[in-house]
């Protein structure tokens, strides 16, 4: 009997790339290999993103993208354009399977489902109703010589232009025991550097009401006998306080490469992005780390043309 064979794109962030080599490490337990996407398989699985109209768009191209590679494939839509777009997507005839953010943890039993029934299967649940970080498990799967390690789901922010909160949920924080088993596992496969990332991972612990956040996290990390580097993923200026940097300089494992997210150079702006700082706390976290780390390398992401509020004609 030939053994089944299934596909993946990710598309969009870190996030996003950990829970696809979730969904990896589940379909082989499954019995499935792992082939590229343009080959030809029985199940093809998008990891959507919706962070832009320009995400949604992709993500709807490579849905049909799909049928002309195999049209007998099973064609799963998951993740957060198909959390919070499944009406659209059902119109699209192509699609097998429409799978929500938290369903993707069960994403074998529905290939399963799907293919042995012959039946479309839309499954989407309320994430709004989510309090508790879902755990994937130990991942150790990665295609990369670096693992990415998801430690954190959902925002409390609501920026007045993203939809993340609506995609994701709250704020839920993993279990620290969990994430340093698993950072024990991967560097047992030989594996040096892990990226710590999440939907908002600077509000790591929030929630926990332990007293434990992300520093108290690297700081154990940084105990792991086999990993050599730890980077951070994206991070609110916020997060960067002087106790905060003087603890994380300590980390010798800690790359020195911080992508601080600012958006708007304009206070106005950032207050009607509905942003939590302002320009000046910004500059006061570059300085921060450019002090504590002499060869620092900072990166940033803009906002260009954020429209003001429509005004009424008189």
């Amino acid at each position: 009997m030939n053994q089944k064979t299934v596909a993946f794109c990710t598309l969009g962030c870190k996030v996003n790339q950990y829970e696809t080599n979730a969904m990896m490490q589940k379909m082989i337990e499954s019995g499935y290999k792992i082939v590229e996407f343009e080959e030809k398989a029985d199940a093809y699985i998008i990891n959507t993103c919706t962070v832009t109209n320009m995400a949604d768009k992709k993500s709807r191209q490579m849905l049909r993208r799909v049928k002309e590679i195999n049209p007998n494939a099973v064609l799963v839509a998951c993740g957060c354009y198909a959390q919070v777009a499944k009406a659209q997507l059902e119109k699209i005839p192509e699609i097998d399977l429409i799978l929500g953010v938290n369903e993707k943890n069960e994403i074998a039993k529905y290939i399963n489902q799907a293919i042995k029934n012959k039946e479309k299967i839309m499954q989407v649940s309320d994430i709004s109703n989510q309090k508790e970080y879902l755990d994937f498990g130990t991942v150790t799967y990665t295609e990369k010589t670096r693992a990415v390690i998801k430690v954190q789901d959902g925002c409390n922010q609501f920026c007045t232009y993203c939809i993340i909160p609506y995609a994701r949920g709250r704020i839920r924080s993993r279990n620290p025991k969990s994430v340093l088993e698993e950072i024990k596992k991967i560097s047992e496969n030989n594996i040096k550097e892990v990226v710590i990332t999440g939907i908002h991972v600077a509000s790591y612990g929030k929630d926990l009401n332990t007293g434990y956040y992300l520093i108290n996290l690297l700081e154990d990390i940084q105990k792991i006998e086999g990993i050599k580097r730890i980077r951070l993923g994206s991070l609110e200026p916020t997060l960067i306080t002087e106790e905060f940097v003087k603890r994380l300089s300590k980390l010798s494992k800690i790359c020195d490469q911080f992508h601080l997210s600012l958006q708007s150079g304009c206070n106005e702006t950032l207050k009607r992005m509905n942003r939590k700082y302002t320009v000046e706390q910004f500059k006061k976290g570059a300085n921060l780390l450019r002090s504590a780390f002499p060869n620092v390398n900072l990166t940033t992401d803009i906002i260009v043309g954020f429209p003001r509020r429509n005004r009424r004609r008189v």
